[in-house]
């Protein structure tokens, strides 16, 4: 199986459990690994037979924009559902970053694996 990587899409959204978080948006940071097979786009050289990165993108810019958790661990939760319902991949890696979340730190966040892994992947 092969991967296919989307790193640092930042979003901006509600996020977070604090009255002042709720009142303003908060930017977080994607970095995704998605599992897929890219040979016959490779020998097609046509986007249709592969993961469109773009089309991923654009759908969870839309999705976090809109939405208003309370945890990082929902948010991510959520964003790996869409990947592997909506995009038909049977493997996701989602690392969720909340910059400046805790101060000192410069990333604070979540990293969560969800669907069944390739072997090898």
């Amino acid at each position: 199986m092969d991967i296919i990587f989307l790193r640092g899409l930042q979003i901006e959204t509600i996020i977070g459990i604090y009255d002042w978080e709720r009142e303003i948006r908060q930017t977080v940071v994607l970095d995704l690994e998605m599992a897929t097979d890219i040979r016959r786009a490779a020998e097609t050289d046509d986007i249709a037979h592969t993961l469109d990165y773009k089309a991923v993108s654009k759908r969870l810019i839309e999705f976090v924009e809109n939405s208003q958790f309370f945890l990082v661990e929902t948010l991510a939760e959520k964003v790996a559902a869409i990947l592997l319902n909506e995009f038909s991949i049977p493997w996701v890696r989602v690392t969720l970053n909340k910059r400046g979340a805790i101060r000192g730190a410069s990333d604070v966040g979540v990293l969560i694996e969800r669907g069944e892994k390739p072997a090898d992947a």
